[in-house]
């Protein structure tokens, strides 16, 4: 099971202060805005993070489920980890996988050369789980929900999503479930188990913050990790070592 982390969606109310806040203490670039998101009662703009990606989704209607998720989390936050499967295969499998362990799926799209697979959040507990499938199998290039390779041309950024953690007040459980459906194996302490991707760790936390399970900080690896810092405190996000942006905390890492 080859899995590559290739985008983080956060959700907020509003998302031109949010896409901000990021831009100003991440210097990431844009990569793409998706029209399309709009027959889901949503907008959104999608940050480049080296060859991934932090998209920020806002609703734009009631009775949406990202509205519906942010009622339910308190505010803006974490909302979906996006990835990419090595091939139809591996999607398949994880089509299997999902269906033994009672995780329902919340949408399935077969486009011939793109197949996108969603989970649905309640059944995995923390967060929405998207493993998308594309023909060109490059999972450092083609990303059809950043318009392909159309991102490339904002430049890139020398940073990368290193890690995402997923709280819940059973750690040890949330991991194995998804585990079992990733197909993937469990490690680390009971207490903070880890599950890693091909570029990335999915680590599960006890809930450090009251807001319930969810998806709640991210490891960014950067050129310059103190100019981060630095900005963050001229936001006045600045957090510990890192910043707490979109509801999120953000970590910073060399």
């Amino acid at each position: 099971m080859t899995i590559h982390l290739r985008q983080i969606c956060l959700v907020a109310r509003d998302l031109a202060p949010a896409i901000a806040d990021l831009r100003a203490v991440l210097d990431l670039p844009v990569a793409h805005v998706d029209p399309a998101v709009g027959k889901y009662g949503l907008e959104n703009t999608l940050l480049t993070v080296g060859t991934q990606f932090l998209e920020v989704v806002a609703p734009i209607r009631d009775n949406t489920a990202a509205g519906r998720y942010l009622d339910r989390r308190g505010g803006d936050g974490g909302y979906m980890v996006i990835c990419q499967a090595s091939s139809r295969a591996v999607q398949d499998e994880l089509r299997e996988n999902a269906a033994d362990a009672d995780v329902r799926e919340a949408y399935f799209s077969d486009r011939g050369d793109w197949n996108i697979l969603q989970l649905h959040p309640g059944d995995l507990k923390a967060a929405f789980l998207e493993v998308d499938w594309d023909a060109q199998d490059d999972p450092t290039g083609n990303w059809m929900p950043a318009g392909g390779l159309d991102w490339r041309d904002g430049g890139g950024t020398g940073a990368s999503i290193a890690a995402v953690d997923l709280q819940s007040d059973d750690p040890s459980a949330l991991a194995e479930l998804w585990g079992a459906v990733l197909g993937l194996p469990v490690d680390g302490p009971r207490a903070s188990p880890e599950i890693a991707l091909a570029d990335a760790r999915l680590r599960f936390v006890e809930d450090r913050d009251g807001r319930g399970p969810g998806l709640s900080a991210l490891d960014l690896r950067m050129r310059d990790p103190a100019a981060a810092r630095a900005r963050a405190a001229a936001a006045g996000l600045r957090s510990g070592s890192g910043a707490v942006i979109c509801g999120t905390r953000f970590r910073f890492l060399d």
